[in-house]
């Protein structure tokens, strides 16, 4: 009685157990059929729209307007259409894959991926400040190189250092707190940065330029002196 009771427990056990593959394979099936042909698309669109782009001659725009000089010494290449392409492709796979997650019925993973694609703007943005950040630093490091040769003042090359590392330091902490990434730690350290920036700004002025804020107010007194005469 005991080894019947345990057969029909095991029986029902593989039973139901064969009837939960024999539910899955279709919905594997069909999930996978749905993740291959998204695949496919998000690749053609990809190449699609990195050709447009390619066709439209937006590198040459970019390299007319300064960018690929500074992008490169930055480590990066001047590919717009492949940039952009790459987002239109990986876009498309994730969209494609949440269907056919949702297919198998796997909630959790559905979840995840959504917040993936909900993600993609701020990598957009963020990827955006660090490619404004490459330009700007690089144009503001040649302009105040130039003032300072200009102005004969020492070190010019130690100036336009630190201007450029200045605005790369604060376009990456502004890409993070676009990321999301440790948000309230970038925001303090941001506020550090600026409140360390502004006082060694003032000490660099107030001590190196004490001699001329002397000359200055000692020929402003004497014209002065001078009206009044």
């Amino acid at each position: 009685m005991a080894f019947e009771a345990f057969g029909d427990i095991l029986y029902g056990s593989f039973q139901n157990l064969w009837g939960g593959v024999i539910e899955f394979i279709p919905k594997f099936i069909v999930a996978f059929i749905i993740f291959v042909l998204g695949w496919l698309v998000a690749v053609s669109l990809g190449k699609i729209v990195a050709q447009i782009l390619g066709m439209l001659k937006l590198d040459k725009i970019f390299e007319n307007l300064g960018f690929e000089g500074p992008i490169t010494r930055a480590g990066f290449k001047l590919d717009v259409g492949g940039f952009i392409g790459g987002l239109v492709k990986w876009f498309f796979i994730v969209v494609f894959l949440i269907a056919a997650v949702d297919v198998l019925g796997l909630e959790q993973v559905n979840l995840f991926l959504r917040d993936v694609v909900a993600y993609l703007p701020n990598v957009i943005v963020a990827s955006f400040i660090l490619v404004i950040a490459a330009v700007v630093a690089d144009t503001m490091r040649r302009i105040v190189v130039g003032s300072a040769k200009a102005a004969h003042l020492p070190s010019s090359e130690l100036l336009g250092g630190i201007t450029k590392w200045a605005i790369w330091i604060f376009a990456i902490l502004a890409a993070m707190y676009q990321l999301g990434i440790a948000g309230p730690f970038v925001q303090t350290l941001f506020t550090g940065f600026i409140a360390a920036l502004s006082i060694a700004l003032g000490l660099s002025f107030g001590l190196g330029g004490k001699d001329a804020a002397a000359r200055f107010l000692a020929k402003l007194g004497s014209d002065i002196s001078n009206g009044r005469k």
